[in-house]
């Protein structure tokens, strides 16, 4: 490489400002005297000139050197010369103040103003044929290595659609070829995915329907709508399905340039790889991205509470002034639960409910409904298990407090779990609601959700294990007895009733289980804590729950 050369920045076309920077040109003290807030415009070309009228040899793009020499006198001539420029898309004019001006008259640079063509004055001699020669050989450069570049991205998205990539990896892979955020939508303006680059998913998404509604629709790739995306249409079976954006950087960024060739290949390409991938995978992405966003918002996986906001209320659910309702439907494992999924899914959309739906579980289905702060949010969920979950026999709904804030949502999911946990098959519920809540957690329900713990156990079998061992080895059932009379509060009368012996045979046996046992009967306490053991033994011998997901996170 030579002193003159200077690399470009990769993936972008060669700018005014990249050239004035060469030191081949920066040797002439260049000064930007008009347009400075154009000088990222890209450079096609170089083109010497000491004619009056070197527009007709353009063809726009191209950085038009001079010594002045072939300049108007009048200032009308200077203003037909600079509107030929401009009006051809010349990126700049650059003058040499050395031989005939020393200072850039008036006219040029008014006109020059008027015009928006950037005006840069060069204090000293520099030789125009170098500098040509540099630029040219950085653009022919540039060009090889942006059709190398483009060749690569064809072979990724090649690649990516052959392996049956889904539309998370193709998104995935456009916003890391590109640099830039990009967003999936349907044609309601649902952001179904959004794969973020040098920003925040709360930043790219904030007010996403609006935002997206003011940028029209096109049937090509091309920029639109007041903040200037990048979009292609993407299809589904010959009709429009959606969109794919790509947003600009940052307002701020370094360097933020406009998109170039490279950009609206990555997203061609990533249009025409959605469209494939909805082809291959036939599973509604809406749903898709419902269940991701819900296991996100279950698992905590949100940079911030904005970003959970924002992308939540880019699917549609509204986020302020809400009640969010945590619900948990434990379905057999033999229901087809994508099936059930969908068509909970649907039927919730044709009621009119505002609500996310995802699988969380082989068998577990998660509903977060998101409810006006005055709907009885009791009723709702009754009317969501009766009419939606009813007709799937043997399903379960554990339900969570109520929360106002979305960034409470993972406890309450963690809340309806724990009264998941504690429900036995089978278990009846109160006649006028078909779904379990906290308040349902009794000591039976208790122990019975902490079953699988080894203290637990322990506790059981300290406690009753000897005369459990008895009746196993004599046949007899002291277990029975000792029940009944837990149950009958330590009335021996209405124990020996409730199992048909006499109290004569009830007594003998209440003695023969204190000796096996080492514990008084007419002690409240040991009355408790033996009752509390039975509890812990029925739960220990209840049949577990079949299938049954967990949130992550919980």
């Amino acid at each position: 490489m030579s002193e003159n050369d200077q690399p470009e920045p990769a993936g972008r076309p060669l700018t005014v400002a990249d050239v004035l920077a060469l030191p081949v040109l920066a040797q002439g003290d260049p000064q930007v005297v008009a347009g400075p807030d154009r000088i990222g415009r890209p450079v096609r070309w170089v083109h010497i000139t000491e004619l009056t009228d070197p527009a007709s040899f353009l063809k726009g793009g191209e950085l038009v050197l001079t010594t002045g020499m072939p300049l108007p006198d009048d200032p009308a001539g200077v203003r037909r010369y600079v509107d030929e420029l401009a009006s051809v898309g010349a990126a700049a004019l650059v003058i040499e103040l050395v031989r005939r001006y020393h200072r850039p008259p008036d006219a040029l640079v008014q006109s020059c103003r008027a015009r928006g063509l950037p005006l840069v004055t060069l204090a000293r001699d520099v030789n125009f044929l170098e500098v040509t020669q540099v630029v040219h050989a950085l653009l022919l450069g540039n060009q090889a290595d942006a059709m190398r570049r483009t060749q690569r991205v064809h072979e990724a998205f090649t690649a990516l659609t052959l392996r049956g990539a889904g539309p998370e990896d193709v998104m995935r892979a456009a916003a890391e070829m590109s640099g830039h955020t990009v967003v999936l939508e349907n044609l309601v303006h649902r952001a179904l995915i959004c794969e973020p680059s040098g920003s925040t998913a709360g930043d790219a998404l904030t007010d996403w329907e609006r935002r997206s509604r003011a940028t029209p629709p096109a049937d090509r790739t091309g920029v639109r709508g007041p903040e200037g995306w990048l979009v292609a249409p993407v299809a589904y079976q010959g009709e429009a399905w959606g969109r794919v954006v790509m947003l600009p950087a940052p307002s701020g960024t370094a360097a933020s340039p406009p998109f170039g060739p490279e950009d609206v290949t990555v997203l061609e390409r990533t249009a025409m790889a959605l469209t494939i991938a909805r082809l291959t995978h036939p599973a509604p992405w809406e749903r898709t991205a419902h269940r991701h966003a819900l296991r996100d918002l279950v698992e905590q996986r949100h940079l911030s509470p904005a970003d959970a906001r924002a992308r939540v209320a880019a699917l549609g659910l509204p986020t302020e002034d809400r009640r969010f309702v945590a619900v948990l439907a434990d379905v057999p494992a033999e229901e087809d639960t994508e099936r059930a999924e969908l068509r909970l899914g649907e039927e919730l959309e044709a009621t009119g409910t505002r609500a996310l739906v995802g699988l969380l579980g082989p068998t577990r289905l998660g509903v977060l409904l998101a409810l006006r702060p005055a709907q009885p949010w009791r009723r709702a969920v009754e009317r969501l298990s009766r009419t939606v979950l009813g007709p799937v026999p043997g399903t379960t709904v554990s339900v969570g407090s109520p929360v106002r804030d979305l960034a409470d949502v993972a406890g309450s999911f963690r809340e309806a779990a724990r009264v998941a946990e504690a429900t036995e098959p089978g278990r009846p519920l109160p006649a006028d609601r078909s779904f379990h809540e906290r308040s349902d957690i009794g000591l039976r329900r208790l122990l019975f959700a902490l079953r699988d713990d080894p203290r637990v156990q322990d506790y059981a079998e300290r406690q009753l294990g000897r005369l459990l061992d008895h009746d196993a080895r004599h046949g007899t059932d002291l277990l029975t007895t000792l029940r009944r009379y837990l149950d009958a509060a330590g009335n021996k009368t209405v124990a020996a009733r409730s199992v048909g012996l006499s109290r004569e045979t009830v007594y003998q046996r209440l003695r023969t289980i204190e000796r096996l046992l080492g514990r008084d009967l007419e002690s409240g306490e040991q009355r408790t804590e033996l009752h509390v053991a039975l509890q812990a033994l029925d739960a220990l011998r209840a049949p577990p729950p079949t299938g049954r997901g967990r949130p992550s996170g919980g």
